[in-house]
């Protein structure tokens, strides 16, 4: 029998993603929610330090550290502040630790902590906010961008187009439009702003992704997931947009 094809593949990895993120979201349990998260953490940390150039455990036990915190004190920016403060008493110590291993608190695990953040804060719907955004800027970038696409985006990512970023950001913002007003009362206003601003971000969250890999020479952050390439290749949008929806609701007074 033949192997399944790509596009075969890829649809089969989508269904049962879904399905997954799903059965997570109507339990809606706090702790099967951060272990859930913690495991996709847990694998993007280890595709991200070889595009890094990392070869030291040190960021595996910071992240471990990290997220076992956030579990109990989930503040993304208190939580890397302190992380900070070890990692520089570490390096002042040894003198020769490397730098390099610091990168990955940016990313991903920053991103990964608004994550549990922004759930911890605003409920499961936020969540789903988020997952809407990102995928209707994925999703409708992609369409636009084939159907009137012409300029180039970023040399970056060569098969992106401006038209197709703006008919991203203009689906990210509508669908998430919908979705504030309609599940999480939040008025027009607040939904429009936040919304357009995190379905930007999106964009560029991806397209950091897409920086990595073509400085590290390689297609896809890891082969975890048939069809998609690994667990960064599905959430480096959502890493940049968790980020700017947390912020965005605190600023807001949401």
């Amino acid at each position: 029998m033949s192997q399944p094809s790509e596009h075969t593949a890829r649809i089969r990895t989508a269904a049962i993603m879904l399905a997954v993120i799903a059965i997570i979201a109507w339990l809606d349990v706090s702790f099967i929610t951060w272990l859930f998260l913690g495991a996709i953490y847990a694998v993007a940390l280890s595709e991200v330090l070889p595009l890094f150039r990392i070869g030291e455990t040190a960021p595996y036990l910071y992240g471990a550290a990290l997220w076992l915190i956030s579990g109990l004190y989930p503040h993304p920016i208190e939580l890397l502040a302190l992380v900070l403060l070890v990692w520089a008493g570490w390096l002042a110590y040894r003198r020769t630790a490397d730098t390099r291993t610091l990168l990955p608190l940016l990313y991903p695990t920053l991103g990964m902590l608004f994550l549990w953040a922004l759930y911890d804060a605003y409920g499961m719907a936020s969540l789903g906010w988020l997952l809407l955004i990102v995928a209707l800027t994925d999703v409708g970038a992609y369409y636009t961008g084939r159907a009137i696409g012409k300029t180039p985006f970023s040399p970056t990512s060569p098969n992106k187009t401006l038209e197709g970023v703006v008919g991203g950001v203009l689906a990210g913002t509508i669908g998430g439009i919908i979705w504030a007003t309609n599940t999480m009362d939040i008025g027009f206003w607040v939904a429009l702003v936040a919304s357009i601003v995190t379905a930007k971000f999106s964009v560029f969250g991806d397209l950091f992704e897409s920086y990595l890999k073509r400085e590290a020479g390689i297609k896809d952050s890891g082969a975890i997931l048939p069809g998609h390439g690994g667990v960064l290749d599905r959430i480096d949008g959502y890493l940049f947009g968790s980020i700017s929806l947390y912020v965005l609701l605190h600023v807001m007074g949401v």
